[in-house]
């Protein structure tokens, strides 16, 4: 979990499933998810207040998705990771990544079993700034 290994395999996918993407600009799960998309990933917010966020479809869950998501990126509080990370299973995602201070071990070794790749208490900004 977080080797620098698994972060380059992370940044090599290319759909990120945001949880917790917010309109509001200031807010980190904002700004990250937009510098992800100029980056060119391809960003689906996960809002279920929102039907669209700056012009993208927003869905409710990640199970409402209709396209295959790579990348979990989760902007909730710690309490709220493990139905997250057991619908990241169930869709078939290939990672995790729980924001800074997102912490939950059982749901980080429950994703790193059903063999997704996993970073917890990590910004991706920050480490994709640092490796490109």
């Amino acid at each position: 979990m977080n080797a620098q290994s698994t972060i380059n395999q992370i940044f090599e996918l290319k759909t990120i499933a945001v949880v917790g993407f917010s309109p509001k600009p200031e807010r980190p799960s904002h700004y990250v998810s937009i510098y992800l998309k100029e980056m060119g990933y391809n960003v689906i917010p996960v809002n279920p207040g929102h039907k669209e966020i700056i012009g993208m479809a927003s869905y409710p869950d990640l199970i409402s998705i209709p396209e295959k998501v790579d990348v979990v990126d989760i902007f909730r509080r710690s309490e709220f990771v493990p139905p997250i990370v057991d619908a990241a299973i169930s869709i078939g995602a290939k990672a995790i990544w729980m924001q800074d201070h997102v912490i939950h071990e059982e749901a980080a070794q429950k994703a790193e079993d059903a063999g997704l790749l996993v970073v917890m208490d990590d910004c991706m900004l920050r480490q994709h700034r640092l490796i490109f």
